[in-house]
């Protein structure tokens, strides 16, 4: 089964937390190296981002609830440290799920403010909110690596952050980059195509082209597949923006394939969590607030 079909049925499941549950049993936690001591792990959800040292283990997101005891598993095969600090790059389930199981353990949970906020609105959730939050940006200093955690506006999401080892030379960028794909980007909780070309940005402000790349999704990256995500992002833009110019309705833009097939056609992104009537859809609605 394709990836991008993987993750489409894995947020498809997450609407139901019982049948989500169910279906964890099989998935199985992958870990790849990435680059000195940070890994990525793989499992269903947003690509878990993993620095260990004498600190104790630093990590990016912890995917579904479900998954926690099998994420520690993994993780005790890298470092016998614990984990100590957690960064959620953003609100949504498939990377904070497992905040209240890590929490137990002691682990501090840092998130934008934004995070915080959404997460405590739903009122399903008892724990696992980010005790320590921030504005705009915050500075970590562990296990060899003065990690910058920054906030980028209404991107995926209102309270994205972009997570950045640069000892280390890896960048986490949460959801506000699909590797391989089109974007999600969520216009009911703050995200918007202005915002989430800014991030990808921001992103390559912070590196350089040595810098190995966590996605919120995908694979891991080079910075010449982040510049092209952005290049994609910024010509679907210009490409639906010079439609609704020149009169195209909604529905015209919609099904007009032409307008974003240059990257990927409509039949190549049938099975992508985000097909090609849904990034234009999506752009259109964002552009057109």
């Amino acid at each position: 089964m394709r990836p991008v079909r993987i993750l489409f049925i894995v947020f498809i499941l997450f609407s139901s937390p019982l049948f989500a549950f169910q279906n964890m049993e099989e998935v199985e936690i992958k870990i790849i190296p990435v680059n000195e001591n940070v890994y990525m792990l793989k499992g269903a959800g947003g690509n878990i981002g993993v620095l260990i040292g004498k600190d104790g283990i630093f990590m990016i997101d912890d995917q579904f609830p479900a998954l926690s005891d099998k994420i520690k598993s993994k993780l005790k095969t890298l470092s016998d440290h614990p984990v100590k600090f957690l960064v959620n790059s953003h609100h949504h389930g498939d990377h904070t799920g497992g905040n209240s199981n890590f929490q137990e353990d002691g682990t501090l949970i840092f998130a934008h403010e934004n995070v915080r906020k959404r997460l405590k609105a739903d009122t399903t959730k008892t724990s696992g909110l980010p005790i320590v939050t921030f504005n705009d940006k915050m500075n970590l200093h562990i296990n060899g690596n003065d990690i910058v955690v920054a906030h980028v506006h209404n991107a995926h999401t209102d309270g994205d952050a972009l997570i950045y080892f640069p000892q280390s030379n890896v960048l986490h960028t949460g959801d506000t980059f699909f590797n391989g794909m089109f974007p999600y980007i969520d216009l009911n909780s703050g995200g918007s195509i202005d915002g989430d070309i800014e991030a990808a940005r921001t992103g390559l402000s912070m590196i350089n082209n040595k810098t190995k790349i966590i996605p919120g999704h995908g694979e891991v990256a080079s910075y010449s597949d982040y510049e092209a995500y952005l290049k994609m992002l910024e010509k679907i833009r210009k490409n639906i923006q010079k439609a609704m110019d020149a009169g195209s309705s909604e529905s015209e833009i919609i099904n007009n394939e032409d307008l974003t097939s240059e990257f990927y056609t409509d039949e190549a992104s049938k099975d992508f969590f985000i097909t090609g009537p849904k990034i234009r859809k999506t752009v259109y609605d964002s552009l057109n607030k």
